[in-house]
Parts: structure tokens; sequence; C-alpha cells
């Protein structure tokens, strides 16, 4: 598990989360994935999905879990599926991403001064991780926020429940959450002030890039990218 290990490099922890196997639920539903209805033709990656992006970023962008036969099938955060199509397009338009597409994990994809990660690794049945399972997975996201910690200025947050989860992370660490929790909301801007003397954190709110928000207008590819431009200029700022 996670919070056992003294991890000192992201990719040490990249390594250590792709062989997790703490939750059977997840573990099951994941490896079960190639022999699905809806599976492809190709070698699924069915293991937990390891962060994304450089070990200076800046910006920190939180999903919720990866999808069954997207991230799961590909083994790289938001690759491969109508989610990861939306929000690769908006940060290569907005210069933190080297191309509009993501389709494999050697598809030569780089994020510019951007991580992803995610407060669950494993793809969960109907994307409902239980609070378990969730709080087995919060020792892979508290590491490598405090990996990111020199150099991490904002975090993106893709909709409530990877809000709800980010949180007491950022509570546990060196971030001062204020109380009662802040609510989630698209376009939400929280400075969190730190404890341990340094850069303070700011979090914003974007509705996810679900499928369900993007084909009905809800989230659109402008919202987006007004989210992201609003994160590297408060990256910049703080620097």
């Amino acid at each position: 598990m996670g919070g056992t290990l003294t991890i000192v490099r992201l990719q040490d922890l990249d390594n250590a989360v792709v062989e997790c196997r703490r939750c059977p639920r997840l573990v099951a539903w994941r490896e079960s994935a190639a022999t699905q209805s809806r599976a492809r033709a190709e070698e699924y990656w069915s293991r937990p999905v390891p962060g994304f992006g450089p070990a200076d970023a800046r910006i920190a962008v939180i999903g919720l879990a990866p999808a069954l036969h997207g991230s799961n099938r590909t083994g790289r955060m938001f690759t491969g599926d109508r989610s990861g199509d939306f929000l690769f397009e908006a940060l290569h338009a907005v210069g933190l991403a080297s191309q509009p597409h993501a389709v494999s994990r050697d598809d030569g994809m780089r994020l510019y001064d951007t991580r992803m990660a995610a407060p669950v690794r494993c793809a969960p049945p109907e994307n409902k991780p239980t609070p378990e399972e969730r709080d087995n997975c919060r020792p892979w996201l508290a590491q490598e926020l405090q990996l990111l910690r020199p150099t991490l200025r904002a975090a993106v947050v893709l909709g409530a429940f990877g809000w709800q989860a980010l949180l007491p992370v950022l509570s546990a660490a060196c971030w001062r959450v204020p109380k009662p929790r802040p609510v989630f909301g698209h376009g939400v801007e929280l400075r969190l002030e730190a404890t341990d003397g340094g850069a303070p954190l700011t979090l914003l709110g974007c509705f996810h890039v679900s499928p369900h928000n993007t084909f009905t207008g809800r989230l659109t590819q402008q919202m987006v990218r007004d989210v992201f431009e609003r994160a590297k200029a408060v990256a910049d700022d703080q620097e």
C-alpha cells in the first residue's frame, strides 16, 4: 500500500502504483475488461494507472478514476476515450500538451508543466468507487502531491468526486483547507495557504470532461480552456 512506502521519486511511485492489488472488487473488474462485450481486440493494460506528466509540473489535473475501456485499456491517464479526447484537445489549445489527440502510451504525447493524477487508480464498476476503495487509494495521491510540492502551484479538479477526495489529502498535507469545506462548482477558485512556509496552492473547479457533460453542452471546449488559462496565470503569478 502507498502509505507504507517511503518514495522519493515520481517514477518509483508510478512503479509501485502499478503493482497495487489492495481492492479485490476493483482488481476483478479491471482484469475482466478484455473479456467484456465492449472490449477492443487488443491487449489491455488492466492494472492501476499511474500519473502522467513531468516531475516538476506546476499544474495538477485531478480526475476521478480510469475508464474501463479507456485508461484501463491503454495504461495512461485520460488516453483512449472520449473524455480524454476532449481534455487533450483543450490542453493542446492552451499550450499544455504536445498534440490534441491521445490514443496510446507510445503516441508521443507530452504534457508541459502539467501532471495528471486521480484519487482512484483502478477502473471502478459504473465509475463509482466505494468510500473504502477511495480511502485505500488515498496514500498514492498524497505521496504524488508531496513529490510535486516544490513546483506545484495550481490544481484543476475535474468534477465533484475529485474535489471531495482531494480536500482531505490537502488538509492532511501542508495546505489550510477552510471549514466548512468549500463546495465544488465550475469556475470555483480557492487559494490555500501553506503551513510549511512554501507557496500557496490554488484549486480551480471544472466540470468533468465526461460525455454526459460535453455532449449536452454543459461543458464546452472554451470553458475548459478558460480554466486552464487561469491555472497557467496563477502558476505564473506565484513564481
